[in-house]
């Protein structure tokens, strides 16, 4: 894969990180997260006058139709200084009208564009964590469309947004992944309520309350109860950028820390002549750049026609992330099988956010080729399910013709745990 960019991307990222080396240190940081808005409309401006909103953006509507890997650069730079503005926010809620929304609705991209309209995705609930499947907020039939009812908590700058992506159930049950529905909705329509507060990294963060809400048919978007593939999607690529971003803060503070090591003198010597801090300084060097080389590959992937590839990708994107943050914890592999329809079954076990399975790294990839060499296996697909989807990890095995599934039931479990005790790196 070329992980060459071209002049333009350079370019771009270049002027970002300049944007924010000039007027964005930390101390200005401060004083806007500490602010009563908690953003800057100066900022914004900045951004705006940069093009980033107008990137991601279609053709069609304004934009440049910029793709993962523009956003991925975009992301990182404005990482390095912590931008505290409704960006992501806003070109993340973006991303569904994106993809399902009709002529109408992609017209209202053209404001986004241009920075005159800003949105937030409501989609997490109190009781749900991070399920975004579990919906009990809901979406009633009326003659003039659909009554709103229900909360959603933690909406990333819900009250600075112009207009709410709002998940809300119109069947099914509760954590069911059909029935959910997609709406566009104003943010200070009748019957909804903002409770703005911090979160604790400063941002802006909203807990926003749904009574009685009436909206038209057009605030529909997409099918109604089909919007769980789309969330799904959307969700990936917003872990894809805010990994980026992520990125970007490690190279800062790898940079403040090498800096720091170098000036700061400790028995008439810079303590960077230690070795002990140089054996870690090299650990966070590699921590890094393994999580730079998944982001690259999250960003390259989220954009691929095969939505397997690019669930993938994400997938192990998420747990290199957490191999950043060096987690020790000791989890275990899946321990049970469940019936799927006919001979086909899963193994489900909880991983948390966890990048350890009983002592040892493991990759979806990895898991998925110890199961195709089972010899009465003929196909695995292996998902690391997020936090949002339940978090566990899956594999749907199919048996070789003949096979008694019973009988490989009780095998392949041993088979699997025998055989995980040195995990690859996924290719």
């Amino acid at each position: 894969m070329d992980f060459e960019f071209t002049s333009e991307q350079t370019q771009l990222a270049d002027a970002v990180r300049r944007f924010v080396e000039k007027g964005y240190d930390f101390e200005a940081r401060k004083k806007i997260v500490a602010s009563q808005t908690g953003t800057s409309d100066a900022v914004w401006k900045q951004l705006v006058d940069l093009g980033l909103t107008a990137l991601p953006m279609p053709e069609e509507q304004g934009g440049f139709g910029g793709s993962a890997i523009d956003l991925l650069l975009v992301m990182q730079e404005l990482g390095r200084a912590l931008v505290a503005e409704p960006y992501f926010a806003t070109i993340f809620a973006a991303e569904f009208i994106k993809r399902v929304g009709n002529a109408s609705q992609k017209a209202m991209l053209e404001e986004v564009a241009a920075g005159s309209l800003k949105l937030a995705a409501a989609l997490a609930e109190p009781p749900s964590r991070y399920d975004l499947f579990d919906v009990e907020t809901d979406a009633r039939p009326a003659a003039a469309g659909y009554i709103l009812s229900g909360r959603k908590a933690v909406v990333v700058y819900g009250a600075e947004a112009d207009k709410l992506i709002v998940s809300a159930r119109t069947s099914a049950g509760v954590r069911d992944t059909n029935g959910i529905s997609l709406f566009v909705i104003d943010a200070d329509g009748k019957g909804v309520s903002r409770r703005a507060m911090r979160s604790l990294d400063g941002l802006r963060v909203a807990e926003i309350t749904f009574t009685d809400v009436a909206v038209g048919p057009d605030a529909l978007l997409g099918k109604p109860g089909d919007g769980w593939p789309t969330i799904d999607a959307v969700a990936d690529y917003g872990v894809a950028l805010l990994c980026a971003e992520a990125v970007g803060i490690m190279e800062a503070l790898n940079a403040a820390t090498l800096d720091y090591a170098k000036t700061r003198k400790q028995f008439g010597v810079p303590i960077g002549k230690f070795q002990a801090l140089q054996h870690r300084m090299v650990e966070m060097f590699m921590h890094l750049e393994q999580a730079r080389s998944m982001a690259y590959l999250a960003a390259a992937k989220v954009d691929a026609v095969d939505a397997v590839d690019a669930v993938v990708a994400a997938d192990d994107q998420r747990l290199w992330r957490h191999a950043a943050d060096r987690s020790t914890a000791s989890h275990r592999i899946p321990d049970r099988l469940e019936w799927l329809d006919g001979d086909r079954f899963r193994i489900v076990g909880r991983l948390d956010e966890a990048v350890q399975v009983g002592g040892i790294n493991v990759y979806p990839a990895r898991v998925r080729q110890v199961l195709l060499d089972h010899p009465q296996v003929t196909d695995a697909q292996v998902r690391l399910m997020t936090p949002d989807e339940g978090s566990r990890l899956k594999a749907f095995v199919v048996p070789s013709a003949g096979v008694d599934a019973v009988a490989l039931q009780a095998d392949l479990w041993r088979w699997t745990e025998s055989r995980l005790t040195a995990p690859e790196r996924p290719k």
